[in-house]
């Protein structure tokens, strides 16, 4: 006890000197801020067709990278001509605005400011205003370089790799940006997808791995974790995928195969963490976050650049957090950091060193329990879901990750784009628990435990070398991306168990440690990975076309005396994908898609061979739809989805490469920040996943375990924009989750529930006063079953969180 307080006292001493530390950081490097310069004099390329004013300001808020502020009432009923070729962005904005009556003033570097003058200019001519601040009285924020606004993102090079707009892409993508994952203070990566379709992203409750994600009803873990494009693939233990959020500018979720630009991925799609780049303009904040469980987090942000030419910017991010979660000796303690600086010496050169590192102290949160005593009752009792079954003294699972990484730009003229990216990545996970394997035949109150123990170590490199090229031939624009990727991972697992005495889930006696252990896993494995890739967006009238194909070699060394495994494999496999989009004038995009997949699994099959590459494919159709008029966008989609090779075991726990899985299903999403302070998300989807080959003949035509036939949510936020409310807001959501099956034999149902979340926060000057609540009315439920005997997670309590953020 005396060493657990001493810990906590040193954690919270943490959290002061950091929230103190940054603010003296903070103000120094503001204080060497300069005054804002005129708007650089690159020329680009600019393509905007004659459309209403506020439409045709996002897309050069996209084309040029600058971000724009406006009052919506300012630019209603007005109409812009349009502008295309080559020009300054200040010159494109100027053609954008002729004849409109709005005029524009230059606040800095890569910020302008739009307002309509009480009286227009005689002959309707424009100029710019003259440079500084423009009073207005509430602004909206059109975009920013990164393509997003409030909760809506309009840009994405996650499914191109070539910063497409959204509508352009002939596939279902979701956005979460940082303002969204601020309103609902998020704390995981999971917790950021709770109002995406397509996925389930809390399946193991609160998973200390940061395991428990579906997308399109196939299980997904970090096969499907990218950051920043890059894979980040983890050990047979442990995963990157606790990455914290409050690194990432946004999390992208493109669903479907995605092989032919990713290699290796899982087939219902991939994650993508994007992490924060440093900013033009100079910026900090500091934030202390307190509520449930007995947590406290610090957190600082900040950025802006280093030089009065702005060639050099900085960003630094941190946090650290001390409390423990809703199981009984469960901790939750984290301390994360990112740096990242850009050198930009001039305006067609970029070079971004990104970094992180971050420890976790925790343990097993997510407990392996029976159904009876959690789906079912056991002889009329319920286990309580603060329940540890494991032993205090023993429980552990501290996870170190690290990456350093850069990524380069270089613009040779208007024709051709190099880009490369390269990361090292490492991970190091020591884990120890008690784990249930089922409840005792002679006494349901008893679970029949047994000692665990292992350790894993990760190094991972990959890099991703682009070559962009825009041509004009003829009537066809393409946009040519021709890559060469590469990655390599060395990995270990070791594992430990022994026997350990039953414990009476309904009144636990602790204190037993394991008198005998005995290693049941020693393996290493080292993976390579060659991919060849090429893609043509083709653009010809109101059509949008992708075309890509690539090519993979990987070569995978498994070595586990234990086991007697000692193999080798090289595979290679082609992956193809097709897809066309049809943009209408009035925002509408139909589309339909062709994608494939494939990923290397590790292990033998019965008879000693290495396992072969399991492949995805999907058909998919949609409509997106992007409003001219309001800051919006809704997507459609219906996909066909089949998952083959897959690894199942029969009845005996054989391994036979025979698994096949179908999913159907159809996605709505609904996105917008409108301008009278209110944003909302919405999302439904609906699921008929089946099993269509199995090692076990019975579970055919059965659906999977954990897969929800329905699922939906919405979640919307309103702040008061003026009047003597002006700065208070409140929101809050609902979430529905469908009933699943515990198992795929589908002998028992677990039910549907659901769950509703709160906000109410209050700006005030610099200060942002904010009080979240999730799972509002402390309902019990069960996220879900994978194996009846003893494979169910209860999902997260109430979560109540406070917070006072500082902003300047």
């Amino acid at each position: 006890m005396a060493n657990n307080m001493i810990g906590r006292g040193a954690a919270r001493a943490l959290l002061l000197t950091t929230a103190l530390g940054t603010g003296i950081v903070a103000a120094s490097l503001g204080s060497a801020v300069v005054a804002p310069a005129h708007a650089q004099a690159t020329v680009r390329s600019f393509s905007i067709a004659r459309q209403p004013l506020g439409s045709a300001l996002r897309q050069f808020a996209d084309q040029s990278g600058m971000q724009l502020a406006y009052r919506t009432a300012d630019l209603s009923g007005l109409t812009s001509p349009g502008v295309t070729g080559a020009m300054s962005p200040t010159e494109a904005l100027a053609a954008l605005l002729r004849g409109t009556g709005v005029t524009y003033g230059i606040t800095a570097a890569n910020t302008v400011t739009i307002q309509r003058p009480t009286a227009t200019p005689a002959g309707g001519a424009v100029g710019a205003a003259p440079a500084g601040a423009i009073e207005l009285d509430t602004i909206d924020v059109a975009a920013t370089a990164d393509g997003t606004s409030g909760y809506v993102a309009t840009r994405s090079d996650a499914g191109t790799k070539t910063d497409t707009p959204i509508i352009e892409v002939p596939q279902s993508i979701s956005v979460v940006t940082a303002e969204q994952i601020t309103a609902q203070a998020a704390q995981s990566i999971n917790a950021t997808l709770r109002y995406t379709p397509g996925i389930s992203s809390e399946q193991n409750g609160m998973d200390p791995r940061g395991y428990g994600f579906q997308i399109r009803g196939i299980d997904a873990g970090d096969d499907a974790f990218f950051r920043d494009g890059l894979a980040m693939p983890g050990t047979q233990f442990s995963s990157f995928l606790t990455l914290d959020p409050f690194g990432a500018e946004r999390i992208e979720v493109l669903r479907g195969p995605n092989s032919v630009l990713y290699g290796q991925a899982n087939p219902g799609g991939i994650i993508n963490y994007v992490t924060k780049r440093p900013t033009e303009t100079p910026f900090a904040e500091v934030e202390i976050l307190g509520g449930s469980f007995d947590q406290i987090q610090g957190q600082f942000d900040v950025g802006g650049p280093l030089t009065e030419d702005k060639t050099w910017l900085y960003r630094l991010t941190g946090l650290a957090r001390d409390g423990q979660t809703f199981v009984d000796f469960v901790d939750a303690d984290r301390v994360f950091i990112a740096p990242a600086l850009t050198w930009r010496p001039n305006a067609d050169t970029t070079f971004t060193i990104l970094a992180n590192y971050q420890e976790d102290r925790t343990g097993w949160s997510s407990q392996f329990l029976p159904a009876l005593g959690t789906v079912l009752p056991n002889q009329g009792r319920r286990i309580p879901v603060n329940r540890f079954v494991g032993e205090p003294g023993w429980d552990q699972y501290d996870l170190t990750q690290a990456s350093i990484g850069y990524e380069f730009e270089h613009n040779f003229n208007e024709t051709l784009t190099v880009r490369q990216k390269a990361r090292y990545s490492y991970l190091h996970n020591e884990q120890k628990g008690v784990f249930g394997w089922g409840l005792d035949a002679n006494d349901s109150s008893l679970l029949n435990r047994s000692f665990d123990q292992g350790k894993s170590t990760l190094g991972n490199f990959a890099t991703d070398n682009q070559l962009q090229a825009n041509l004009q031939l003829g009537d066809f624009k393409h946009t040519v991306l021709v890559g060469l990727d590469y990655q390599y991972n060395d990995y270990s697992d070791d594992g430990w168990g022994g026997p350990a005495f039953p414990i009476d889930i309904f009144d636990p006696v602790y204190g037993e440690m394991p008198t005998a252990m005995d290693q049941w896993q020693d393996s290493d494995i080292t993976m390579s990975q060659v991919g060849l890739y090429a893609q043509d967006q083709i653009s010809f009238g109101k059509f949008v076309a992708t075309l890509g194909g690539r090519q993979d070699w990987v070569t995978m060394d498994t070595f586990d005396p234990i086991q007697g495994i000692d193999t080798r494999s090289n595979d290679d496999n082609f992956s193809g994908r097709a897809g066309l989009v049809y943009l209408a004038d009035n925002g509408l995009a139909p589309y339909v898609s062709y994608g494939q997949s494939f990923q290397q699994p590790i292990g033998i099959d019965i008879d000693g061979n290495p396992l072969k590459p399991e492949t995805g494919e999907q058909w998919e159709f949609g409509i997106k739809y992007q409003p001219l008029d309001w800051n919006a966008f809704i997507t459609v989609s219906a996909f066909e989805l089949t998952r083959s090779n897959l690894v199942r075991t029969d009845t005996n726990g054989d391994p036979f490469q025979t698994g096949e899985v179908r999913s159907r299903g159809i996605e709505v999403e609904a996105v917008a920040s409108l301008a009278d302070g209110l944003s909302l998300r919405a999302a439904y989807t609906y699921l008929d996943t089946e099993i269509t080959d199995d090692a076990d003949p019975a579970n055919i035509g059965n659906t999977p375990y954990g897969v929800p036939r329905n699922k939906a949510g919405i979640w919307a936020d309103y702040t008061f924009q003026r009047g003597a409310w002006q700065g208070f807001g409140f929101g809050g959501g609902v979430r529905y989750t469908g009933w699943t099956w515990a198992d795929d034999a589908n002998t028992l149902k677990v039910p549907s529930y659901t769950l509703f979340d709160a906000t109410v926060h209050y700006d005030w000057k610099n200060f942002r006063f904010a009080l979240n609540a999730t799972n509002l009315f402390d309902k019990t439920y069960v996220a879900s079953c994978y194996n009846a005997d003893v494979g169910c997670f209860y999902g997260e309590p109430r979560k109540v969180l406070a917070s006072i953020r500082y902003r300047w």
